[in-house]
């Protein structure tokens, strides 16, 4: 049965930094600095919804894939090609991650930092911001630890690239960061590191990339395969 078709409806809404997919960490917990909000609503949104939570470090939210066009279901994406493995492989959908599945829901295990009221206030997330979350559970570390775990598509983290800046970079996220009361540049750092361009393509210093953290544009080329340098940092159009 496909998720249109069920009773399945959002609890919550995440409001995070990443207001494009572009950018976003191919994995939670890579950008630890990222603060992201999941406000319940209603009928969910009362306190006792989350008694109990303050016990708990890190929880599970299942969510669904959001501004990503859903696959026709008369005829599946069986077959994806993983960053990981370049962007050029083709392997089973779900021997992957990918945001293009049959019911578009996908899944995250997030660090909870703080209750407020009936929102969560949770760390390293990889959601775009206004992704619908259809529920919410504790970690169990006993239980969702699972020392033996092999997984030979992706057995280590991605290494992570040199991120560089320049002044006039530099002192633009300073200033966001006051305004914004957000941590601008280990966001940035943590995001781009893992250097978001598709693994095929080669390096260009002469070719720009951008992605939208909050209302912001973010300006980076490579001037090199192994490092990046961020390059400006401009208030984004209002949409």
């Amino acid at each position: 049965m496909s998720l249109s078709s069920s009773e399945i409806h959002p609890v919550a809404i995440a409001r995070t930094p990443f207001a494009e997919k572009f950018a976003i960490p191919r994995q939670p917990s890579l950008a630890p600095a990222a603060l992201s909000r999941i406000e319940l609503v209603a009928p969910y949104n009362q306190p006792e919804a989350l008694q109990g939570l303050e016990q708990v470090s890190h929880i599970w939210l299942l969510f669904r894939f959001h501004g990503v066009a859903p696959d026709n279901p008369q005829s599946p994406r069986l077959r994806v090609r993983p960053p990981r493995l370049g962007g050029n492989q083709q392997i089973g959908v779900f021997a992957t991650r990918s945001t293009h599945r049959p019911n578009g829901i996908g899944q995250s295990v997030v660090k909870l930092v703080a209750i407020e009221g009936t929102s969560l206030i949770v760390s390293g997330a990889d959601l775009l911001d206004g992704t619908p979350i259809i529920d919410i559970k504790p970690y169990v570390p006993y239980a969702d630890c699972v020392t033996s775990a092999e997984n030979g598509i992706a057995s280590d983290a991605p290494l992570p690239i040199e991120v560089d800046w320049t002044e006039e970079a530099t002192r633009r996220a300073a200033d966001e960061a006051q305004r914004l009361g957000e941590d601008v540049k280990a966001v940035l750092n943590q995001c781009l590191a893992q250097d978001p361009k598709p693994a095929y393509q080669k390096p260009d210093p002469q070719r720009e990339y951008g992605a939208r953290f909050w209302d912001l544009n973010v300006v980076w080329h490579y001037p090199c395969a192994d490092r990046l340098t961020i390059l400006r940092i401009e208030l984004a159009a209002s949409r």
